[in-house]
């Protein structure tokens, strides 16, 4: 079967969808191709027990619409992963996506045909379609790293993973469980398996910064009042730096860039502000972003918070972190500290004693075995490139995006083009605001502008465009300016910001931080003046 269209989508997450509506409204024949059974993307695979957004859910959603903005109903200040697949789905229907949609279908390979200036791209299920344009709308969190361990077919127990976490769940009460993994997903599931295991071991790769954060339920007429004001929420998110003008993990690391270097802090005010506001007192401080020295005295300070939440000594210092703070995601939690005060959880520090290997029984440390009913692994993303690098993509004289990332690196140009990758557009790509923005908001800028570029293109009859190779370059110098005076990339920080918790992958700071606000303008700039930076053929 072939299908000759305008434009193919890949994937049918928060991007697709919008993407899908977008293009449809401009007149273009689209069709969606998503790998799973339904829309949601991460948000469908991270079903995750305690799996939830760290960005209000009215400034988690889509602005375009204010039909939906009135129709739907978040319960929650924070959403879940459960409610946030529901309102994907309810857009989903309420705009009539689904008919453009092909669903249980993954794209193996995109090949760009010069002469005719088309995609083919090629399902594994033997369909194809041909399109003038692909927008890759496959999602910066879409691709989770299998864990490299030994044994790890042998287990006799159960196997779960939280990035395809069963849809029907599984019951953990009374077992033994084993969590391999504290990042952000880590960090969310723990305290909740902690309420159902029998006993919990939490296998530390590498301790994380966490934001204590208060989720709640709308109180009576409280969402009302936020609906009534939504113009002014929209515009306030809009000229914010990452797009949440609201509480987020996003605007708190923003806030603090404006309070009291700690290098001048008096031991006094240091004390004052653990005792005032725990963890996050120990972290609020300006010149922790540019000075590694004073990020570690941050990073002390933040040991001394721990250890008056954790009551054994040993396992509040394994819980330190020996990264800087934020150059890595920072992560919300909602009693992860106190979890460890539990009896029935115990910290491995993997650091101390590393796995082995996992055995029929358990886990084999280097320092003794732990016998388990259940293993869950966190194991992280290969995050920005891996969803597109999984496919055979090949562009301009048949050249592999997936071997241009391998020895360039994460490159693109705006994170909206790879040079020599005609007519394919990739929303929230390596070097986009995505990774450090609410990927909604930035997302919704995306696609608007990915739309609008067609639908003039189109209109002119311009039949291709392509990233510049010297843009392309000139672009990456300059999101690596922005990052170069700080400790994202401090050569301590294996992120998924960078790479660098990806074994081969080329490290480089893949987000854009200068903020929305200033991408959005450029791009706006860009456009109107002819798309510099492109070539037009």
């Amino acid at each position: 079967m072939t299908e000759t269209l305008d434009a193919v989508i890949v994937g049918a997450g928060f991007s697709g969808l919008y993407a899908l509506h977008y293009l449809r409204e401009r007149g273009l024949s689209v069709r969606v191709v998503e790998a799973a059974g339904d829309v949601g993307g991460t948000w469908l695979a991270n079903r995750y027990p305690g799996a939830r957004c760290d960005i209000e859910s009215i400034e988690y959603s889509y602005s375009f619409s204010e039909e939906i903005q009135q129709e739907w109903c978040w319960t929650e200040t924070m959403p879940a992963q459960p409610e946030i697949l529901a309102y994907l789905r309810f857009v989903a229907e309420r705009l009539d996506l689904r008919r453009g949609i092909v669903f249980d279908t993954e794209v193996t390979a995109m090949t760009f045909d010069e002469q005719a200036a088309t995609w083919s791209v090629q399902t594994a299920a033997g369909e194809r379609y041909v399109a003038s344009y692909v927008v890759a709308a496959s999602g910066i969190l879409s691709v989770p790293l299998q864990p490299d361990i030994a044994g790890i077919d042998d287990f006799a127990g159960v196997s779960l993973y939280t990035s395809r976490w069963p849809e029907e769940g599984h019951d953990l009460t009374g077992l033994r469980v084993g969590v391999i993994g504290t990042g952000s997903t880590g960090v969310q599931l723990i305290p909740v398996v902690a309420r159902e295991a029998a006993q919990l071991y939490v296998f530390q790769r590498s301790a994380a910064y966490t934001l204590p954060w208060q989720v709640r339920p709308f109180a009576p007429g409280e969402l009302d009042e936020l609906k009534a004001d939504y113009a002014a929420i929209r515009a306030a998110q809009r000229e914010h730096p990452v797009g949440a003008a609201r509480l987020s993990a996003f605007s708190v690391l923003i806030d603090m860039l404006g309070s009291p270097p700690i290098k001048s802090a008096t031991r006094e005010d240091q004390l004052r502000a653990i005792a005032e506001h725990g963890v996050l007192g120990a972290l609020n401080w300006g010149d922790l972003f540019f000075d590694i020295e004073a990020n570690q005295m941050a990073t002390r300070l933040y040991g001394e918070a721990i250890a008056a939440i954790v009551r054994d000594p040993e396992t509040a210092a394994a819980l330190v972190p020996t990264h800087p703070f934020a150059c890595k995601r920072p992560i919300i939690d909602q009693g992860y500290y106190e979890t460890f005060n539990r009896d029935n959880v115990t910290l491995v520090d993997l650091r101390r004693e590393p796995i082995r290997a996992v055995t029929p029984t358990g886990i084999e440390t280097s320092g003794r075995t732990y016998d388990l009913d259940v293993i869950v692994y966190a194991t992280g993303f290969d995050a920005m490139t891996g969803a597109l690098s999984r496919i055979d993509v090949r562009g301009r004289d048949g050249v592999s995006l997936r071997q241009t990332w391998a020895d360039q690196g994460p490159v693109s140009y705006l994170g909206l083009q790879v040079a020599g990758f005609p007519n394919l557009f990739t929303v929230q790509g390596p070097g986009s605001p995505s990774a450090a923005t609410n990927f909604v908001a930035a997302l919704e800028q995306h696609v608007e502008w990915i739309g609008d570029c067609i639908a003039d293109l189109r209109k002119r009859g311009v039949r291709t465009i392509e990233a510049l190779p010297t843009a392309q370059a000139d672009w990456i110098e300059h999101t690596t300016a922005l990052v170069a005076p700080t400790v994202l990339l401090h050569p301590t920080c294996n992120s998924w910001y960078n790479g660098g918790n990806v074994p081969g992958k080329k490290r480089m700071y893949m987000g854009y931080t200068g903020g929305i606000p200033e991408y959005r303008r450029r791009c706006d700039e860009i456009a109107a003046a002819g798309y510099t930076g492109f070539r037009l053929g």
